[in-house]
């Protein structure tokens, strides 16, 4: 190996690459995905624009590739948790089964009728054809889970489409590395002219098992690295290194095969990584600690990644084959609607559902692209040029897909964005009682997105001011009664909140709350303890402002980093209690809930009674978790659970 080579075009993708992060960035700022800033990066630095980047520095890189391919194979196994599909497998499968078939289908025999004007299949022979046909079909059969967990973070949204499309997703990308190894020892014994027989057959069927036998050897490998104490720093060099020697052997194993056996024996290695990241997800303890290892190296590798797929696009190839490329997205927008819309019917799923959930799939990205690296490196023949036509067929289907999806969701009324939430799914308090410190909770409640209400029984603590958004309604209540309450408070107000200054006008709000509007969650600030025992029998937590300054000085004293999550203004923590409304949920253990690592759950109340959690813990509908952890992770995990 040329070493003054390699450090140079190493030096040199350094720079690419950094300009790739900043275009990247900048192409959000105009609604277009990353990949797409890091695609182009990568091809105005290529060899064939502005020349940064000559082929052989390009070439001396591959092993880059490899590495990038490996986290691509470990992220999607990685996301494939069993635990979180149960209940639809019905619709995931037959869905899956139908979309993979139909873009088989209309795809491989669009490619396959239109190969006399594709350049690098014209000389082909007809088994030639087929077999790129096939290939090509299996590339574009992928999606992009990544993608799709993405778009559902970005619109909230929840309900059975949502989970259904990312089902579908997982589980496709899954069988679709599956496929591909089939594919890849098809396509190699098509284009060389071999005949197919048992034995073929049978060398496939091997090639796939012993390929899912080393991707349970290689994730004991990665077990071994999970379960040790180290730092992430370590780990991370250790986990991408396992991934691009799978890729390092199972060439090796190739060319050995070739040389002194009667056949090639192809093990896919993207297939290895995958079902090593599967294994540990759903087989082993250390699934979440997998998944922050590869939260933390995501953006580098996929910036890595795309720029050097931008770098061996050849501009000439991708403007004569832009007409083909057009055609092969229409066809496969075809084939996503009918294998959709049949894979749905035979799922029983509403009808709305299959009308829109061709939408859902449009988007490919980083295993398709994978993919279709694997075929330019493993099939010289075919080389860029069928790289290039999956790329663009891919950009396009990146740059279509994130609206087409968002419109779906809107659609089938399952985005929870704040213009989108229903009245139901808002949580309402009541706070009765206006001065400083009411007017301070309204306003931490409403950043919170609750939907806020201020009464006071005294005309002149009402005044005219709102909270800085506007959102806080400060009202008079004329007298302590059901009937006025009617007027003023949501009829599913969940929290009700007395902060009287006489003790016997709380109790009889309290009283009204609880018998009218069925409010059990309740709070009262005392003034004196007269009235203590009468309140607590009603179930309400009372509030002694005296012995709350101990009981706070108490919790900063024994535990001070809790207290100053909890009790000061912590911007990047915070503590919420979510009501699980979600129908997946109920009867998962705890252990089973795929929550990011940073949040904790401190305590489950079930019907009034208060549990102590532990990894076996039954979930189910309607209970109230109190979680503790960063807020982004927080929210991410209420709207996973309900509301």
């Amino acid at each position: 190996m040329d070493y003054g080579l390699l450090a140079f075009s190493l030096a040199a993708f350094a720079f690419t690459a950094v300009a790739a992060f900043q275009i990247g960035r900048l192409a959000t700022r105009v609604h277009m995905p990353l990949i797409s800033g890091y695609l182009l990066a990568g091809l105005l630095a290529g060899p064939f624009i502005f020349q940064f980047m000559a082929p052989e520095n390009v070439e001396i890189l591959r092993f880059l590739d490899e590495i990038s391919l490996a986290f691509i194979a470990f992220a999607a196994g990685s996301e494939m948790a069993l635990d979180e599909l149960r209940g639809r497998y019905r619709s995931i499968g037959w869905n899956t089964l139908t979309q993979i078939g139909a873009i088989y289908i209309f795809c491989g025999s669009a490619i396959f009728l239109l190969a006399d004007y594709i350049p690098f299949m014209q000389g082909l022979t007809s088994a030639g054809k087929v077999a790129v046909s096939l290939l090509a079909g299996t590339i574009l059969a992928a999606r992009s889970p990544s993608s799709a967990i993405a778009i559902i973070n970005e619109m909230r949204a929840r309900g059975p489409f949502v989970k259904g499309v990312l089902g579908v997703t997982l589980v496709k990308d899954v069988l679709i590395v599956v496929l591909f190894a089939f594919s890849t020892s098809l396509a190699a014994t098509l284009l060389t002219g071999r005949s197919f027989d048992l034995g073929f057959l049978i060398l496939v069927a091997f090639e796939i098992l012993a390929s899912i036998g080393f991707g349970i050897l290689v994730a004991q490998l990665m077990g071994l690295i999970l379960r040790n104490h180290w730092e992430d720093w370590l780990k991370i060099p250790l986990l991408l290194l396992i991934g691009y020697l799978v890729f390092a052997l199972a060439v090796e194993i190739r060319h050995f095969s070739h040389d002194n056996l009667d056949f090639e024996l192809l093990f896919e290695p993207l297939l290895i990584c995958m079902v090593a990241s599967f294994w540990i997800t759903n087989r082993s303890p250390y699934r979440s600690e997998l998944r922050h290892l590869l939260h933390r190296v995501e953006m580098p590798i996929f910036v890595i990644f795309f720029t050097l797929i931008g770098q061996a696009l050849d501009l000439a190839v991708l403007r004569a084959l832009l007409p083909i490329t057009l055609v092969i997205f229409t066809v496969r927008l075809l084939a996503l609607f009918v294998g959709g819309y049949i894979g749905g019917t035979l799922a029983g799923d509403p009808p709305r559902f299959n009308r829109l959930t061709w939408m859902a799939y449009i988007t490919q990205a980083g295993v398709g692209l994978g993919l279709a690296k694997e075929v330019a490196i493993g099939f010289p023949q075919l080389g860029n040029e069928f790289a290039t036509l999956m790329v663009a067929a891919i950009v396009l289907s990146q740059l279509a897909g994130p609206p087409f999806f968002k419109y779906a969701i809107r659609l089938v009324g399952e985005s929870h964005l704040p213009q989108d939430i229903k009245d139901d799914e808002i949580l309402d308090v009541v706070i009765v009682g206006i001065e400083n410190q009411s007017r301070q909770l309204a306003d931490r409640l409403l950043e919170h997105g609750w939907r806020v209400k201020l009464l006071d029984i005294d005309q002149s603590h009402v005044t005219s001011q709102v909270a800085a958004d506007g959102l806080r309604h400060e009202h008079w209540l004329p007298e302590i009664s059901a009937e006025a309450l009617r007027k003023i408070i949501e009829p599913k107000t969940e929290v009700a909140v007395t902060l009287l200054p006489h003790d016997e006008d709380s109790f009889r709000l309290c009283q009204i709350f609880y018998e009218d509007f069925g409010i059990t969650r309740q709070i009262a600030r005392l003034n004196t303890f007269n009235l203590m025992d009468q309140f607590r029998e009603l179930g309400v937590h009372v509030l002694d402002p005296v012995n709350a300054m101990v009981h706070l000085l108490d919790n900063f004293v024994r535990a001070p980093q809790l207290a100053t999550m909890v009790f000061e203004d912590d911007p990047e923590h915070d503590v919420i209690q979510v009501t699980i409304t979600d129908p997946g949920v109920d009867g998962l253990h705890l252990r089973e809930l795929i929550l990011p690592d940073d949040v904790l759950v401190m305590a489950i109340v079930r019907r009034g009674h208060s549990i102590v959690p532990h990894g076996y813990t039954n979930l189910h509908l309607e209970d109230e978790v109190t979680l503790i952890g960063p807020t982004d992770s927080l929210d991410e995990v209420a709207l996973k659970l309900g509301y």
